[in-house]
């Protein structure tokens, strides 16, 4: 016997994610059933599906549990984060910051004045380079950071499809981050494992770009992001010994519309 199941669709810069809410519905599903909703041609289309969970622990006001478009669960996701907090504000759960679990941890947020969702991301304590233009870190997803040059014309599927696969990430899988300043503003394009192809942006992705961008500045420092789908923000504190705290994901979240779906 069929069951409809009502979901919700948001997107963070292009980076979009179907909601449910399993603080009010009994929910599990399969891989091949989250795959396949997240599917563009045959389901609801999105890069990943969440659940907005009741919390775990005291002190939290829910729990993200995320997965990727393949169906398999996922590392933290910012983008995705950031839309589920504008998704509990737009249920009615109103208040000046908001606490909640992760796969990574503990993450708390604030909606600005002007609407961007603000993301308290995870410490960074190294940053990995294998040259001068390469490096890797851990921002809750593992990143391959690399700096290029006329990004707007480079092949970033099959580069990092190229990087992801390689036998040093082949079995956990890595994003893959290609970067060029453009002025004031970093541009930032990402292959993501999980989805395996690029999205039009990636939380976790230009937090490490910027991160990367920024490596041997100290103090507080906030980056400007060009994405595909748009424009974000980093801001964070950087440690004398490489290390970063402080970290702040910043940019508009939104809703797309909502349906009902049989499982």
């Amino acid at each position: 016997m069929s069951r409809v199941i009502h979901f919700f669709k948001y997107q963070g810069t292009g980076n979009d994610f179907i909601i449910l809410d399993g603080r009010t519905e009994l929910l599990s599903l399969n891989e091949s059933t989250i795959a396949k909703w997240c599917d563009r041609r045959f389901g609801i289309g999105a890069d990943g599906l969440m659940m907005v969970l009741n919390p775990t622990e005291e002190g939290a006001d829910f729990t993200m549990k995320y997965y990727n478009a393949d169906g398999k669960e996922g590392s933290m996701c910012g983008n995705g984060g950031r839309s589920m907090v504008q998704f509990v504000v737009d249920q009615g759960l109103v208040k000046s910051r908001y606490k909640f679990n992760a796969v990574d941890g503990w993450h708390e947020a604030f909606v600005d004045d002007n609407g961007w969702v603000h993301l308290h991301m995870n410490s960074v304590k190294e940053v990995e380079s294998t040259d001068t233009n390469c490096f890797k870190l851990n921002t809750g997803s593992p990143h391959w950071v690399q700096f290029v040059e006329e990004i707007e014309e480079y092949p970033v599927v099959d580069a990092g499809q190229a990087i992801r696969y390689s036998s040093a990430f082949k079995k956990e899988g890595i994003n893959v981050n290609f970067i060029e300043w453009q002025g004031e503003k970093l541009f930032v394009r990402t292959y993501e494992r999980g989805v395996e192809g690029e999205t039009y942006s990636c939380g976790t992705g230009v937090t490490a770009a910027a991160l990367v961008s920024k490596k041997h500045a100290q103090g507080i420092n906030r980056v400007a992001i060009k994405t595909l789908g748009g424009s974000l923000a980093v801001q964070f504190h950087a440690n004398e010994d490489g290390s970063f705290q402080d970290i702040w994901l910043q940019g508009p979240a939104k809703f797309v519309f909502k349906g009902e779906i049989e499982l």
